[in-house]
């Protein structure tokens, strides 16, 4: 049995951003369009008005400031709302792996390792924009890695469980040196002219690479123990796929095509969920809440974090304990708490213990236990 260990994060961020101020404007805009529309069905009762979204509004929800995109203009034109992504042919790698490549390099650089020295690529990503081939083999081609690579899809989760499986694959011998890629491009699946989803989602990627603790070439994190659960719900869903065509609806414009969540019983439900996940890894590895250094939450609402940071420690965390990176990216699904662990690490020292945690639809909920080495 070998140790696995973190030897690098990498992190890319789209240059494009839009600020609350900007994609309240937009939406504005496009609510105005629907209203004027659809006037006479609203003064007969028919249809309901939609209503104005504000900076305010999203602030206070979310905790969010700005979001990072692949495409902006897209996203801001009042008659389309959603991101403009160029076609691209079979012959040239798609959008996910050219983001995926760019945070690989910087993970891979940290480690100081070579991408033809990684055997394990696992894309793990809430959407992949294929069902095959699998996006991880054309990660693993264009690294010029070796040995393997399989997609995972578990949401809001997938970069916990990813590395999960990386670190046990390593733990038992059958890899050596694998990285868990997580291409985010949420601004796909989000409705944007739903007022009450309009502002959580961002775009970005993240990598991290796993290896055996004594190949370590520098600094490192020891992945001491990992832990996973899931429970069925339907608080959020996305009911696209390859069966749309086949239903008596076909291929129509239904908002539940999209995701969707009932965010209050997502809140209620998912925060005494993931605290007791969160304590209970803790008991089982001999810890108390009082040992952490710090915590590496999923990126999706500040309460939320909240919330979970104080049912952790019995008191409100500081931001040195929980940092936040969620007012600059916004929800970027399972690349969340990747970020907030990449930025908000490096200042800790030999011995120090954290967590990264994840959850979300599923629902779902993930976590890593590392000491610094």
């Amino acid at each position: 049995m070998y140790t696995p260990a973190i030897t690098g994060t990498g992190v890319f961020t789209p240059p494009e951003t839009i600020t609350n101020e900007e994609l309240v404007e937009a939406f504005n805009a496009y609510v105005d369009l629907y209203n004027a529309e659809h006037a006479d069905a609203i003064a007969a009762g028919e249809m309901a008005a939609k209503e104005h979204s504000s900076p305010e509004f999203i602030f206070k929800a979310s905790g969010i400031e700005r979001r990072h995109v692949m495409d902006k203009a897209g996203i801001l034109d009042p008659a389309r709302m959603y991101p403009h992504l160029r076609q691209r042919s079979d012959d040239e790698p798609g959008i996910m792996t050219e983001i995926a490549i760019k945070a690989c390099k910087t993970a891979l650089e940290q480690a100081g390792r070579r991408g033809d020295e990684v055997d394990l690529v696992i894309c793990a990503a809430s959407n992949m924009e294929r069902a095959y081939p699998a996006v991880a083999i054309e990660i693993q081609k264009e690294l010029g890695a070796k040995g393997f690579g399989f997609d995972m899809n578990v949401a809001c989760s997938s970069a916990t469980f990813g590395i999960q499986a990386a670190a046990d694959m390593i733990r038992a011998g059958s890899v050596r040196c694998a990285i868990v890629v997580d291409p985010e491009i949420t601004s796909g699946h989000l409705e944007w002219r739903d007022r009450d989803c309009h502002f959580i989602f961002g775009d970005v990627a993240t990598a991290t690479v796993l290896e055996r603790a004594e190949d370590a070439k520098g600094d490192h994190w020891i992945v001491h123990s990992t832990r996973c659960a899931t429970e069925f719900s339907n608080n959020i869903r996305n009911n696209n796929g390859f069966l749309r065509r086949n239903r008596p609806d076909g291929m129509k414009d239904r908002r539940d095509m999209q995701f969707m969540q009932n965010g209050r019983k997502v809140f209620k439900e998912v925060v005494p969920m993931v605290s007791a996940h969160m304590l209970q890894h803790l008991a089982d590895a001999g810890h108390k809440p009082e040992d952490l250094r710090r915590m590496w939450l999923h990126q999706a609402n500040k309460a939320m974090n909240d919330f979970i940071g104080r049912k952790v420690l019995g008191r409100d965390p500081d931001r040195d304990e929980q940092p936040n990176i969620l007012q600059e990216y916004a929800n970027t699904s399972s690349a969340g708490s990747i970020i907030a662990f990449a930025q908000n690490s490096a200042d800790m020292v030999k011995g120090d213990l954290g967590m990264i945690c994840s959850f979300g639809a599923g629902y779902s909920v993930g976590s890593v236990l590392l000491e610094r080495a």
